[in-house]
Order: C-alpha cells, then sequence, then structure tokens
C-alpha cells in the first residue's frame, strides 16, 4: 500500500505521480549537443558527495536551475545508465533500474549527469554529482513516530514503519485506535521486530505500556519511558520519568523540558515481576536513557544529581544547570546481580549534558548527544552527536553536525549505518537522516530520507521522531495491537515505588513531545 493510503493527507505531497515528467530508462537517446557549466548544479534534497547503500530506494530529486526541459544520466563505470527526461524540475528514477545500478556498483562510485534546456531551448550540462555506493545495506525497515510539532496537539500521532529500499509505509499503531491518546518510546530488541514495546498515554484508557513479542501482545500495567532491552530479550531496563515541558519567553526553540525526578526500573517477562535495584535508583540523583552493550554485560545510563527539592513543578532557577554523566553498571544475568556503577564520561569534563547513548552492535563505538544542559536535545538547539572508541574511551564531535538539533539516533544490525533526528532544514521540522559510519568510526555526510515525490518536504508539516533501524518489518497487525491499548492490562506487575512513579489512573496525554 503506498504512502498516500496509509498516511492520509500528509502522505499525498509525498507520493503523488509526478504530472509533466516522463522517464525513459536506458534509452539510447541522450543530449549530444550542450554547453559545459563548470560547476555541479543546485539540487534538493542534497543528495551529493555522500555514501549510500545499496538497497536504497531511489532518492529522486528536484533540479534547481532555471530551465524548460531536464534530462539525467545516472550511470558509473558499470551497468547500463539510466535516463531520465522531465518537463519539470523533478526528476524520478525508476526503482528497478536504480536496484540494478547500485548493486553492480557496491564500493563504487555513481554519478548525477543533469541536463537544462533553456528558453533558447540550448542544453547545458553541469558537473557531474557523485556519491559512493557503499558495501554494505542498510536495514530494510525504520519504525519511527510521526505527528505535527505545535506543543499543544497529540491527537494525531502514529508510528509507522517505512521500507526502505522503496517508499511502502504502513501504521503500526495510530491514536485513533485508542481515542486519541498519545504514544510514544517504541523500542525493540536489539534491531529485531519480534520484539517490541510502545508507551500509551491517554486520559481515557489510562497510561500503560503494549508489549508486543514473538506475535503475543499483552497490555503491561506500568508506564514505561525509554526502554533498552537486553540482547537475551529476558529482561528490559526503563526509566520513570516525572517530566514537565514549560517554555521560554523568546527564543530559537521557545519549547524546553525539565526531568523533575527519575529512575531505572528492571522488568523480567518470564517473572512478570519489576524491580528497582538500588544500584539504579539513587532518590539524590536523575537515571534515565538506559542502552545495553551487545554482550548483555553493562548497562550504560545517564545520571545527574537532583538540584532541587520540590519535584512536583519546575524550578524557577537551576533547571539550565542540570547536566546529565554517562555511566554504566556491570550486570550477571545468570546470578541477576548488579554491580557497581562508574562513569564513564562526566559532565563536568565536557561541560555540558551527555544524553542519549547507544552502542554499534559490534561493540566497537557508543554514540551519544552532548547539549548545553538538560534531558532533552531535541529542544536544544546545541544538542549534536558525538561518537566514543569504546576501547579507548576517547570521543569526538561528529563532523555531520547541524547549527540546528541532532537528537534521537539507532545503529543498523551490522554497524556500518546510523538514523538520527535533526532539524537542520530550518530548525523546527524534525526529519530522519542516514551517514555511513566507517570502519574506523568515521561519521560520512548525511542523506535524508528518500522520498518518491522529491519536493515532499518542502509542504510537510509533521515531523519525523524516534528512528529505529530493524532488519525486517514488524508483523504483528496493528488491529491487535490497537486492541491491547483499549485493553485492561493483562500483566499487572508490581511497581517500585519511587517519587518519579506515575500516579495510577488517567493522566495528562502528554509530557514531552519529540
Amino acid at each position: 500500500m503506498g504512502m498516500r493510503t496509509q498516511l492520509a493527507g500528509m502522505a499525498f505531497y509525498c507520493s503523488v505521480i509526478l504530472c509533466g515528467s516522463w522517464m525513459v530508462s536506458c534509452s539510447p537517446k541522450t543530449v549530444e549537443t550542450y554547453s559545459q557549466v563548470d560547476q555541479e548544479p543546485n539540487i534538493s534534497p542534497d543528495y551529493s558527495g555522500t555514501f549510500v547503500p545499496p538497497n536504497i530506494a531511489p532518492l529522486n530529486f528536484q533540479v534547481l536551475e532555471d530551465g524548460h526541459a531536464y534530462f539525467v544520466s545516472v550511470r558509473s563505470d558499470r551497468g547500463r545508465p539510466v535516463h531520465i527526461f522531465s518537463k519539470t524540475r523533478q526528476i524520478r528514477i525508476p526503482i528497478s533500474k536504480w536496484r540494478a545500478l547500485l548493486e553492480t556498483n557496491r564500493d563504487h562510485k555513481i554519478f548525477f549527469d543533469v541536463y537544462v534546456r533553456g528558453a533558447d531551448r540550448h542544453w547545458r550540462r553541469f558537473r557531474p554529482i557523485a556519491n559512493t555506493v557503499a558495501r554494505e545495506d542498510i536495514d530494510e525497515t525504520l519504525v519511527f513516530r510521526f505527528m505535527k510539532p505545535g506543543y499543544g496537539w497529540w491527537k494525531d500521532i502514529g508510528i509507522y514503519q517505512r521500507n526502505l529500499t522503496n517508499y511502502d509505509v504502513s501504521a503500526v499503531l495510530h491514536s485513533r485506535s485508542f481515542d486519541g491518546g498519545c504514544l510514544n518510546c517504541h523500542s525493540f530488541a536489539g534491531n529485531d521486530p519480534d520484539t517490541m514495546t510502545i508507551a500509551l498515554r491517554s486520559a481515557t484508557y489510562g497510561s500503560d505500556t503494549v508489549l508486543a513479542r514473538n506475535g503475543v501482545v499483552d497490555r503491561i500495567g506500568a508506564r514505561w519511558g525509554y526502554t533498552a532491552w537486553h540482547p537475551s530479550g529476558q529482561l528490559a531496563v526503563y526509566s520513570i520519568n516525572k517530566v514537565t515541558q514549560f517554555f521560554h519567553a523568546g527564543s530559537m526553540e521557545v519549547r524546553d523540558v525539565v526531568d523533575l525526578d527519575s529512575a531505572l526500573v528492571c522488568y523480567r517477562v518470564e517473572r512478570r515481576k519489576a524491580s528497582s535495584p538500588k544500584e539504579l535508583a539513587d532518590k539524590g540523583r536523575l537515571e534515565t536513557y538506559p542502552a545495553w552493550s551487545p554482550d548483555g554485560k553493562y548497562l550504560y545510563y545517564c545520571s545527574s544529581p537532583v538540584l532541587w527539592e520540590d519535584r512536583n513543578a519546575v524550578p524557577p532557577q537551576g533547571y539550565d544547570r542540570v547536566k546529565y554523566n554517562l555511566r554504566r553498571i556491570r550486570y550477571d544475568i545468570a546470578a541477576d546481580r548488579w554491580g557497581e556503577a562508574e562513569t564513564v564520561l562526566s559532565a563536568e569534563d565536557t561541560g555540558q549534558s551527555i544524553l542519549l547513548p547507544r552502542i554499534s552492535p559490534d561493540g566497537r563505538f557508543l554514540l551519544f548527544c552532548m547539549c548545553r544542559y538538560g534531558c532533552f536535545p531535541a529542544y536544544q538547539p546545541s544538542s549534536d552527536l558525538y561518537l566514543m572508541n569504546l576501547a579507548t574511551r576517547q570521543h569526538h564531535k561528529l563532523p555531520i553536525n547541524s547549527e540546528f538539533s541532532e537528537s534521537w539516533h539507532s545503529w543498523s544490525s551490522n554497524s556500518r549505518w546510523i538514523a538520527f533526528s535533526s532539524k537542520r532544514r530550518g530548525g523546527l521540522f524534525t526529519r530522519t537522516y542516514f551517514s555511513y559510519v566507517d570502519d574506523t568510526g568515521t561519521a560520512h555526510k548525511p542523506f535524508v530520507l528518500p522520498q518518491r515525490s522529491a519536493n515532499c518536504y518542502d509542504s510537510l508539516l509533521e515531523t519525523y521522531s524516534v528512528p529505529e533501524l530493524l532488519k525486517g518489518p514488524i508483523t504483528v497487525s496493528k488491529s491487535l495491537l490497537a486492541r491491547a491499548a483499549r485493553a485492561r492490562p493483562s500483566i499487572t506487575p508490581e511497581i517500585p515505588i519511587t517519587a518519579a512513579t506515575p500516579k495510577v489512573g488517567p493522566s495528562s496525554p502528554w509530557e514531552e513531545r519529540e
């Protein structure tokens, strides 16, 4: 099913057939008479000078040069070129020919030769745009939350999955399935689509968590926050957070978030039991954003001292002094025993707040955010991505950052690709970008999630948030998830009581937004 059907009005911009365009693939016809322009053409999105996965959908783009007709040849040293003629700026590349060309040219460059015909009927040829086809595939499925960026609107929120090899999109769960509630914090066991949790917040049906595991769906009578599944799938560590949104009178980003109190909770799947180990629930500290090492021996998380006494209201002062450390703690799953927490990277040393640790599946690199203060990088224009070599504990700021917020990120199962959220197109709308991370830990120029319609992002008023890369599609049906979202809990674990523990019963549909 196409994006237009699945995402209703929003997707119209991303999936409409481009009127006024026509394509001739692998045609012998080409432009033979032209004048050379010694510069690359302006195109949008910016698909130039980057690494692309050999299994990615076509990178359709617009040519931003004035003209009355356009011709593009997608070529490489191997394989047959793809020729596209268009009366409009929109260049739409045929999927089957694109796939064949990329598959033939793994670890080689491909080129976009762009020709523009002016009002004088003469053609101009621009300098070729070069990209490199990586050797490694990207995981084929992207799961994301899709919503409007407004702070007071949560009734049209959905979690969707996109097939990255084409443009197919389908809904995983939508808020209209449970009376317009809010849903967020989707998480998976590694890059496996068969184990998934989604946090729900609803004034009608309460605030709980849906657990889908090997085709079986349960509703857990507990509100899970940021969640990390142990590689074994036997347990999950999740945060309970007392998050409050507030606003600044004037700033590039007027929204802000403070986590008044938080702790980490461990849920054992087979026992259906939650516990809050004292090592993860220091009442004098805020603990959040758990992430397991791939071998399951260490839990990484973010921790900051509590700087206020009242844990029920936004402090008038001090919220901008909260800076999180990166910590880790050893865990023995056979003995169910925790070790002593240690600091991996200190906010005192960096001068910034360290958030969202995610470790590459090969165990070599830790990707994280740092921003001026606080717990929510999506609302911090200063938020940038950093990479730590876990063998040396050396870290560096990645060259793929922009002047705006970079936040939510995930790894592909082969540790060669990252997906992340960025507001680089103006600072307001969050989009999903991909970057190739080579064996040395170098991250290459990112590119935005390709769409069927190249001008999709010019008109799209919704945001993509929390991108997660999976090895395959989620197969549990949305109707089964929706029934669980409306049902009473089938699992009711005893919840450890802390100041951050959510109150029983209906609650506000949201605390934070993106």
